[in-house]
């Protein structure tokens, strides 16, 4: 019988140079932990890109049909596939003195400044009283969250948002950990038309902030 010649047989050294590439590789190349969240209803601009177009996103049509977001994702489609991560850290409640005018909708975040663009955004009809729905991965809960409607007047096509386009709505109370949290939100403004909603989560589990802008049409 043929002994096997040392060239054929592994060392222990190398069988555990091949795992550790293995594992490194592996560790390199997992898709990120699920965390955080966003308002999925209605939908914020980064989500609802990336639910109409995530699968489709280098189709054509979207610069036609959607050119919104078609800009969004030629500026940096990593604003899209990370709809849940735009946070801040440490504002402390300083809201307004973090956050410039033209810079809310990203949550002054440099990668996701294409959702400060001005353009007709896609809307979700909604009434004067609606629901809305945020959707946490992690489960973090909520110390509050503080909703606001673009004032009468306000032209989302041709404005960026900023503070004094704003009417505060609701803040509501504390929320405990739980993926999905739903609550009611009732208007009095009279409000018609193309309008933006700014939410702002502040997640309980550290002081970290959320902000986002949805679009709607008030019937």
């Amino acid at each position: 019988m043929r002994t096997p010649t040392s060239r054929s047989v592994p060392t222990r050294r190398s069988v555990i140079a091949v795992i550790t590439g293995v594992l490194a590789g592996l560790f390199l190349w997992a898709p990120p932990a699920s965390a955080h969240g966003t308002i999925v209803s209605p939908a914020t601009r980064a989500y609802q890109c990336w639910k109409d177009w995530g699968n489709q996103h280098t189709n054509p049509a979207m610069q036609q049909q959607d050119p919104m977001c078609w800009q969004a994702f030629q500026a940096n489609a990593d604003t899209m596939w990370n709809w849940m991560s735009a946070l801040r850290d440490g504002l402390h409640g300083n809201f307004q003195g973090s956050t410039p005018d033209g810079q809310l909708c990203s949550n002054a975040l440099a990668r996701n400044n294409s959702l400060n663009t001005t353009g007709q955004w896609r809307t979700t009809s909604i009434g004067s009283s609606f629901s809305m729905h945020l959707y946490d991965q992690a489960s973090h809960g909520a110390d509050y969250i503080r909703v606001y409607v673009s004032k009468n007047g306000y032209d989302p096509a041709t404005q960026r948002l900023g503070w004094g386009n704003l009417d505060l709505i609701t803040q509501t109370g504390k929320y405990a950990p739980a993926k999905d949290i739903t609550f009611d939100v009732q208007t009095s403004g009279g409000y018609r038309g193309h309008h933006v909603i700014f939410t702002i989560w502040q997640a309980s589990h550290q002081d970290q902030t959320y902000m986002w802008c949805s679009d709607v049409n008030f019937g």
